[in-house]
């Protein structure tokens, strides 16, 4: 139980924080359930079966190939960890009347990220001890939740756009631009202190994420009211 409660306790808390920083017009609590739901399932479900395909068709053969690691990094995880998440905003919460400001897009799309992340933390938590738990909570956790809001960042920004394809894609390419440099340093660790990379570009994307919800939180139009 302890175990359990250690996984689960950083996403819970980037959850809170997200929700607080949604300062106009707080988004209804059903559709958050939801969407954290279809993240820790749906989305958990069609990563699953896109790994199936692509671990089957761009096997590692060499694991000491940075070819072929960037290709799993970038390929294999996050375009397909990144795109389960994006379906579920893009045909759940998108379309939703109550999504009706630009941060809204962050909320959500944190909401199915941590969702995801959850099932997946507990997963290495159960496999990996304690140990795993913790450094999850300073490093996965907070990962997926930079993704999460670099992605909702463009999707919110989308659904008062001309331009929402183009605005959706940017999300869903920044996402896994962010998710495969994180891993690919990581899977690379063969390479003497290279995984450093990997909290240089989570430090980074910290700092875009921090400045993607005060842009979001200026902008709207339920500030004046």
């Amino acid at each position: 139980m302890n175990l359990l409660l250690l996984a689960i306790a950083p996403i819970f808390t980037v959850l809170l924080y997200i929700y607080a920083q949604d300062k106009y017009e707080k988004e209804p609590k059903k559709l958050l359930i939801f969407s954290f739901l279809f993240g820790a399932i749906v989305s958990i479900i069609i990563v699953f079966v896109l790994y199936f395909f692509t671990g089957r068709l761009i096997p590692v053969t060499d694991p000491y190939s940075i070819g072929q690691q960037f290709i799993q990094a970038f390929i294999v995880v996050a375009l397909s960890e990144e795109f389960s998440k994006y379906v579920i905003v893009k045909y759940y919460a998108q379309p939703k009347k109550a999504f009706n400001e630009p941060y809204d897009g962050i909320i959500y799309a944190v909401m199915v990220s941590m969702g995801f992340a959850c099932t997946e933390n507990i997963m290495y938590a159960i496999d990996g001890g304690y140990q795993t738990a913790i450094l999850r909570a300073f490093t996965a956790v907070p990962a997926h939740a930079t993704f999460g809001i670099l992605m909702g960042y463009f999707m919110g920004k989308a659904k008062f756009s001309n331009n929402r394809f183009a605005l959706n894609m940017a999300g869903l390419f920044l996402a896994v631009l962010f998710h495969g440099a994180y891993d690919f340093f990581l899977f690379i660790n063969f390479i003497p202190g290279i995984s450093i990379g990997a909290f240089v570009s989570l430090i980074i994307g910290i700092v875009l994420s921090r400045k993607a919800i005060k842009k979001h939180q200026d902008d709207s139009h339920f500030k004046s009211l």
